[in-house]
C-alpha cells in the first residue's frame, strides 16, 4: 500500500490541504490519487488555537486516515514557538504521522522543484526568502501588516485609500481609480472609505480589492499606475536582499496571488530585481501546496 502525505499551505486568507498517494520515488508534478481541499485560514496569529483547531480538525476529518507524514508551510510561521503550537495541533489530528511545521516561503521553493534558490511572494502580504548550495538561509520582510508587507494586496488596497484621501483634501474629483474603490467598498466619499477601513481592518479583507487598484494599473490610470510601481520598487527590494546575502547567482522565483495573477506587476519586479540571465526568474507554475507534499514525502524518504 502506497503511504498517503498530507501537504497544508496556511496562509493568511485560507488554507490549502492536498493528500497524495503518490509514489514516494516521484515528483510532486507525477500527482497520484488523493483530496484536495480549501478551508477557512488555520493560521495562529489570525483565528487563534481555536480557530486553528477547528479547520484542522474539519481537514483531518475531509481528508481520511493513513496519513504517514504532513508538511504545513504557514505564513507567520517565524518562531519555535508558533512552530512548536501548530506542530502540536498537527500531532493531535494526524496522531502517528511525522510532522513538519516550516514557513511558507520554504514550500514555493519546493513547489518550483527547486532546492536552492530565493523566492518573492506577494499575496496579502509580502516576503522573500532563500537558501543556497551552502545551505545558508536568508529573509526579508514577512512582518505582518502593521510592521511591514510592503507590495502585498493590504498594502496595494492602503495606497489607494490614501490616494483616495490626497484627492479629497485635496479639492480633487474622485479620479477612476478612487471612484472604482468607493463604489466596490459602497461609499460615498473618501471620508467614509476611510472610516470602513478602520472599522474592518482585517488584513485579508481589504487585500482582496487589490486585483482592482492593479487591472487599472494595467489599464493605465496614472494613480494605479504610481502605487504598482511602489509595489514592485518593495517587492524587488525584499528579493535583492535576499539574494545579495545569499548569491545573486540563484534562481528566483515569484509567487503569491499577486504575482502570480497579475502579470504587470511580476514583468515590474522582474525588470528593477535586474538579475544578469533573465530567465533564472520564474513565476510559480503550481499551487505551494504541492511543495508541501513534495516535503512530507521526504520526511518519510528520510
Amino acid at each position: 500500500m502506497t503511504p498517503a502525505v498530507l501537504g497544508l499551505h496556511i496562509g493568511g486568507s485560507k488554507t490549502h490541504a492536498v493528500r497524495s498517494d503518490a509514489a514516494l520515488n516521484g515528483s510532486q508534478a507525477q500527482g497520484g490519487t488523493g483530496v484536495e481541499i480549501t478551508e477557512a485560514s488555520a493560521n495562529l496569529s489570525s483565528v487563534g488555537h481555536q480557530g486553528a483547531d477547528a479547520v484542522l480538525r474539519r481537514i483531518a476529518a475531509n481528508v481520511g486516515g493513513g496519513i504517514e507524514a504532513v508538511c504545513a508551510g504557514a505564513a507567520g510561521a517565524d518562531t519555535p514557538a508558533s512552530r512548536a503550537v501548530l506542530s502540536a495541533l498537527l500531532t493531535e489530528h494526524f496522531p502517528g504521522a511525522k510532522i513538519d511545521v516550516v514557513h511558507d516561503t520554504r514550500i514555493v521553493l519546493a513547489a518550483a522543484g527547486l532546492d536552492v534558490g530565493a523566492v518573492v511572494v506577494a499575496g496579502t502580504g509580502s516576503v522573500a526568502w532563500g537558501r543556497n548550495q551552502d545551505g545558508q538561509e536568508a529573509r526579508s520582510g514577512g512582518y505582518g501588516y502593521l510592521l511591514g508587507d510592503e507590495g502585498g494586496g493590504y498594502s496595494v488596497v492602503r495606497d489607494a485609500v490614501r490616494e483616495a484621501l490626497r484627492e479629497y483634501y485635496a479639492g480633487l474629483e474622485p479620479g477612476t481609480l478612487v471612484t472604482a474603490l468607493m463604489a466596490a467598498t459602497a461609499s460615498a466619499d473618501a471620508l467614509q472609505l476611510m472610516d470602513s477601513f478602520y472599522a474592518k481592518p482585517e488584513p485579508d479583507h481589504w487585500a482582496g480589492l487589490a486585483p482592482l487598484v492593479l487591472d487599472l494599473a494595467a489599464e493605465g490610470d496614472p494613480a494605479a499606475l504610481r502605487i504598482q510601481a511602489e509595489a514592485a520598487h518593495s517587492l524587488a527590494t525584499l528579493a535583492r536582499q535576499v539574494m545579495g546575502e545569499l548569491g545573486l547567482d540563484l534562481p528566483l522565483v515569484m509567487a503569491g496571488a499577486l504575482l502570480v495573477n497579475q502579470s504587470q506587476l511580476a514583468a515590474a519586479v522582474a525588470r528593477k530585481v535586474s538579475l544578469e540571465d533573465p530567465s533564472a526568474i520564474r513565476i510559480l507554475a503550481q499551487p505551494p501546496v504541492h511543495g508541501a507534499v513534495e516535503l512530507a514525502r521526504q520526511l518519510i524518504r528520510d
